[in-house]
């Protein structure tokens, strides 16, 4: 059995004597609130792990504060090793395009099957060969057939020419003949009225002969009337047939004479003194219509072809002077076309030696270097050029300022090789990023470390 007791602290009137237990008889513990004075509130234990916890706090302080002054600073810190930067200047700026080069002919024709046919080569490739000299024969019986068909027709319609001619001369001498019949059937009747008119005025003859005699002569004038114009009708008429038959045949000689261009086409002579190129065809196989056969090389004349960046095509000009290296030697040229088609960023170029003034033996596909100067701009500011140019279109760039980089406007000019002409916005002596402002994502203002 377990025993409880319950005291009142706050009761003064208690015993404060302790009682002594009924079982053990041992005091019970004595009642001291009546001696107890409220001095205030107890204090709070701080954990055991508060050092820590105020050092996190300096901690998370510090880093607003870092963050503060980098965003004051600058926004982002980049390091200088990852970025180009370069100084305005003044100075002449020089556009000019350097480019290595291919030497090609610049006459270099190919030659073309005229009809489909069996080809029989005469030369092959390498071979030197004289203007006119036959160089392949096509075999083609469709045309030379065509040729031979055309050429009876030609005969068939000569000879109806000829026809033609004859009757009309036959036609014009009988017309002739029947107006030369009425002048002298005319001029007879003309004889008699005269002498019955002679005859009347002596009474020899009545009235009704000299009538009977004018009405002859009448009718003989209206018949070599008749015969006059019948015999320039007929003529005209048998005339215009026979020109008409004689045009015919002169179509077809045309016809013909093509024809024999056909054939005679047939066999591929050398346009001009020069050499074989590539052959495109085997010997004695079949080639289609227009099928290439070989080329033709003129030794005599060669240009260069270039590789020109798109964004320096669109100032070329046909006549631009230019300057070609061969052996440490240079020579004069001209740039002598312009491709319109771009090709993977680039736009072939050809030039050509000014005056004829080329290197002794050069050979097909030689490499030659090629300068062009295409402007030269004294005293301007200029920079050098890198991608920054590209990336903003020339209208922003990332200025040095301390140890910052603050985006500033600009207007960008013309631009070379190694260097861009700057109009407005900078100045002599500023430092400008000309490379890596890519990953500054247009911020305007960075910090730059280690510069």
């Amino acid at each position: 059995m377990a025993w409880s007791w319950h005291a009142n602290c706050n009761n003064p009137g208690m015993d404060r004597n302790p009682p002594t237990d009924r079982m053990d008889n041992r005091p019970r513990i004595r009642d001291t609130a009546g001696q107890d004075q409220v001095l205030g509130q107890p204090a709070r234990r701080l954990p055991r792990h508060w050092p820590w916890l105020a050092l996190g706090g300096v901690a998370l302080v510090a880093a607003i504060g870092w963050v503060a002054i980098g965003w004051t600073g600058g926004g982002r810190s980049y390091d200088a090793a990852r970025i180009r930067i370069a100084e305005v200047r003044r100075g002449d700026l020089v556009r000019d395009l350097s480019a290595d080069g291919r030497v090609i002919a610049a006459n270099s024709p190919t030659l073309y099957a005229i009809a489909a046919g069996t080809v029989t080569l005469q030369v092959v490739a390498g071979d030197k060969v004289g203007k006119g000299q036959a160089l392949a024969v096509i075999d083609s019986p469709e045309l030379r057939s065509k040729l031979v068909q055309e050429e009876s027709t030609l005969a068939g319609m000569e000879a109806e020419a000829s026809r033609a001619a004859l009757d009309a001369q036959i036609t014009r001498a009988n017309a002739k003949r029947a107006l030369d019949q009425a002048m002298v059937e005319r001029t007879a009747a003309m004889r008699d009225l005269e002498r019955y008119q002679r005859a009347f005025d002596g009474g020899a003859v009545p009235q009704n002969d000299l009538a009977r005699a004018k009405y002859v002569m009448t009718k003989a004038e209206i018949g070599m009337a008749a015969a006059r114009q019948a015999f320039a009708l007929q003529s005209q008429g048998a005339g215009l047939d026979a020109r008409n038959k004689q045009l015919l045949v002169e179509r077809q000689r045309a016809v013909v004479a093509e024809q024999r261009r056909q054939v005679d086409a047939l066999t591929l002579r050398a346009p001009f003194d020069g050499q074989v190129g590539q052959v495109q065809v085997p010997q004695g196989t079949q080639v289609a219509t227009n099928g290439p056969v070989l080329s033709v090389v003129d030794l005599s004349r060669f240009e260069v072809e270039i590789k020109v960046p798109e964004s320096f095509a669109r100032d070329l000009g046909i006549g631009m002077p230019a300057q070609i290296t061969s052996n440490g030697t240079g020579y004069a040229g001209e740039i002598a076309a312009v491709s319109p088609e771009v090709v993977n960023g680039e736009v072939t170029a050809r030039v050509r030696f000014a005056d004829g003034k080329q290197p002794p033996g050069l050979r097909q596909n030689q490499r030659l270097s090629v300068r062009i100067v295409m402007d030269t701009r004294k005293d301007v500011l200029m920079v050098e050029r890198g991608p920054f140019v590209e990336q903003d279109g020339g209208r922003f760039a990332y200025v040095m300022d301390g140890g910052s980089a603050v985006r500033r406007p600009i207007q960008a000019g013309a631009t070379s090789l190694d260097a861009v002409e700057i109009v407005s916005g900078l100045k002599a002596g500023d430092r400008v990023v000309v490379a890596g402002t890519d990953q500054f994502d247009n911020a305007d203002r960075v910090r730059i470390s280690g510069e």
